[in-house]
This record gives C-alpha cells, sequence and structure tokens, in this order.
C-alpha cells in the first residue's frame, strides 16, 4: 500500500510539517510514501502534482492522507493516480458519499439531528428550510463545514423562527466561509449535548465527542474529539454505529458522536478517512498498525 502525503508548500521534496509524524509511523510499520503538490493539485495541474509519485510496476493501492478536496478535485486525483498504476481507497463518488452530508444523509438520518439544505443562498430558500424547525435552535453550516468557531455570530441559531436573526447568522456564515464554501447550506437541528469545556480560545462550548475510523467497515481507532477537557472514563456505545456503518459507501471513513444530555448517542457527521485529521494527542502508531490490519483483506 502507497500512503500519499502534501508536501511543503516551500519544498516539494519535503512533507507538509503537520504530517511528519504520521510519515514516520509508516516507515516504521512497513507501507511506502508518496508525495504530490496540493497547490499544483486543486490548480488542476495534475502532472505537476504528481511528478514525484513513482509509477507502481503491479496494481497498487493508494490511501491520502491530506487536506480536504472538493469532488471534483478528488476525481481529478484518481484518474491521475490511475495512470500511476496506483488506485485510491476510494473511488470519487466513495468519496464523495461521505465528504457531502446530503449525500449520506439517508444513511444515518435514524441516529443524526433533523438537517434540511438547499444550493440555492436565496432569501426564499432559507425561509422555507428553516421554518421547518419551528421555534426549534439549529445550526447552519455548507454540505462540509461549519464556522463553529464563530459560535455565536455564524453558527448557532437560537429560534429558527427569528428570520432577521437566521438571516444575520447565515449572511455571516457566507461571507466567512468566502470562496471555500462547499456547495449550499445545511441546516441541522441543535441537540443538547453533555458539556465538556469552553474551547481556550474560540470560547465555543466542547461537548463529549469522539471520532470513529472505520477502514472495510470494521473500526480502526475510536478517538476523543476533542484534546481539551477531561473525558473521564466516558466511551461511545458502538453497537448501533457499527451496524449502520455496514451499509456506508466507503472503504475508510469517519464517524463523528456524541453523547446527548439524556445519555442518547448520535451521529454528527461522516467524513471521508483520508482528509479527517487525527487528534493531537493521538498514537499514530496504533491507528496505522490497525489500518494496515483491517485493509489486508482489501489488497
Amino acid at each position: 500500500m502507497r500512503i500519499i502525503y502534501c508536501d511543503s508548500v516551500f519544498d516539494n521534496k519535503i512533507i507538509e510539517p503537520d504530517y511528519e509524524e504520521e510519515k514516520n509511523t509508516v516507515l516504521d510499520i512497513g507501507f511506502n510514501f508518496s508525495l504530490i503538490s496540493f497547490e499544483e493539485l486543486i490548480n488542476e495541474n495534475i502532472a505537476s502534482a504528481l511528478r514525484y509519485v513513482k509509477q507502481a510496476n503491479d496494481h497498487e493501492l493508494g490511501l491520502y492522507r491530506g487536506w480536504m478536496l472538493t469532488p471534483n478535485q478528488y476525481q481529478n486525483f484518481y484518474d491521475g493516480l490511475l495512470k500511476k498504476n496506483i488506485k485510491l481507497i476510494n473511488s470519487p463518488l466513495e468519496y464523495a458519499h461521505c465528504h457531502y452530508l446530503p449525500n449520506s444523509y439517508h444513511k444515518i438520518e435514524s441516529k443524526t439531528p433533523k438537517s434540511n439544505w438547499t444550493r440555492e443562498l436565496t432569501k426564499d430558500s432559507i425561509l422555507k428550510l428553516t421554518r421547518l424547525f419551528g421555534k426549534s435552535s439549529i445550526i447552519v453550516k455548507d454540505f462540509v463545514k461549519s464556522e463553529k468557531h464563530n459560535w455565536a455570530d455564524a453558527c448557532f441559531i437560537p429560534n429558527a423562527s427569528n428570520f432577521s436573526n437566521v438571516k444575520s447568522i447565515v449572511d455571516k456564515f457566507i461571507e466567512l466561509r468566502g470562496e471555500a464554501l462547499n456547495e449550499g447550506l445545511v441546516f441541522r437541528k441543535f441537540e443538547e449535548l453533555e458539556y465538556l469545556i469552553e474551547h481556550s480560545r474560540s470560547g465555543m462550548p466542547l461537548t463529549k465527542e469522539f471520532r470513529i475510523f472505520f477502514a472495510n467497515k470494521r473500526i480502526v481507532k475510536v478517538f476523543e474529539y476533542w484534546d481539551e477537557g477531561e473525558y473521564g472514563t466516558i466511551k461511545p456505545e458502538l453497537d448501533d454505529f457499527i451496524e449502520i456503518a455496514q451499509n456506508i459507501e466507503s472503504n475508510f471513513f469517519t464517524m463523528d458522536v456524541a453523547k446527548k444530555k439524556n445519555g442518547e448517542w448520535i451521529i454528527m457527521e461522516l467524513g471521508d478517512g483520508q482528509v479527517a485529521g487525527l487528534p493531537d494527542n493521538t498514537c499514530s502508531k496504533d491507528f496505522y498498525i490497525n489500518l494496515k490490519n483491517n485493509f489486508n483483506s482489501l489488497v
């Protein structure tokens, strides 16, 4: 298996520093790795982006560990690697399935907050969707990301029926996302989660959340989502999530889960495992060893 990382912006022969520890672990356990230029990739210069990726002699499984890509960028990346006889672990359809919440919502609907979405950023579209929540509190995000660190100004909407406040928060969200806005808007019912601590920089309320990595439908590792706060002995109840994972259209993905104040565990969102970060306090060796074991049956 080939692990593919982004290079440093300043030197295309050196790995992006955020992934240095992961790369060292990969070498220790026997994986190969290659570097790509993320900047060239998103600028659609595929040949230049992959110029330091060595052609595989035989069919080789590839796994990307790097920054998020749009589905179109991922398609170009996937096709470029195929020409080098390397096939990424997730097809473009599988990548988009977990990358965009609307694509996988029907798979997790029974265990995730009520959600709706639109690609039309008009007053009428926003009003139509938000009024379906009545007076409930909601959050706004795009198809991938929120502005959760701008919690009060561009994420949390206390009352979905207060349209002047809705519009103010949505406008600020769109402004902050700018050209990085993914596809459209998603509105989600706000659920009261078990409190952990306030974020040390943004003041956002952190809650007891975990990130579960799945490979080949099996759990690779369960991580505490936040590096701040004391989780104690609390652990998610996994049986329902493992069952749901069997129907997710992806070979490698994450499932972020959280505990509600009433004790119920819910799914916050899915993500493609290749662009999902490991918490700062994690042991990457355990992660990659388990990953290798789970992928053996896919090679």
